[in-house]
């Protein structure tokens, strides 16, 4: 089976892609072999953080997710994450400041042709 628990941590922070006040909320997710429902043997035990504000997936250092779950007071870094997915492309329409990560070619506001 393949497991993913929230984990008992909530850090807030600015978002530096969105510029919004949020928090990092950390979930652990690992597979485990078991026994008629009971656990055996668990592996593969990897930690992410979810952002609140874009709903942004990064992967969390190992060390900083382990002594989270073992409830260790610590401050997530930027360091510590590393992104899950493409970095959205950011569009700015020059004309009246409409900013987009959508594929548009042109600006869904004013109708000039975004950079």
């Amino acid at each position: 089976f393949y497991i993913e628990e929230k984990l008992n941590f909530i850090q807030n922070f600015v978002c530096p892609d969105c510029g919004i006040v949020g928090e990092y909320q950390v979930f652990v997710a690992y597979t485990v072999l078991s026994l008629f429902f009971i656990p055996i043997f668990k592996w593969g035990r990897k930690y992410y953080v979810q952002t609140s504000c874009c709903g942004k997936t990064y992967k969390l250092d190992n060390e900083v997710g382990r002594a989270i779950e073992k409830g260790e007071p610590i401050v997530i870094s930027q360091n510590d994450l590393e992104y899950e997915g493409q970095t959205p492309v950011i569009k700015k329409c020059n004309y009246c400041g409409y900013v987009t990560e959508e594929n548009f070619e042109y600006c869904p506001k004013c109708g000039n042709k975004l950079n």
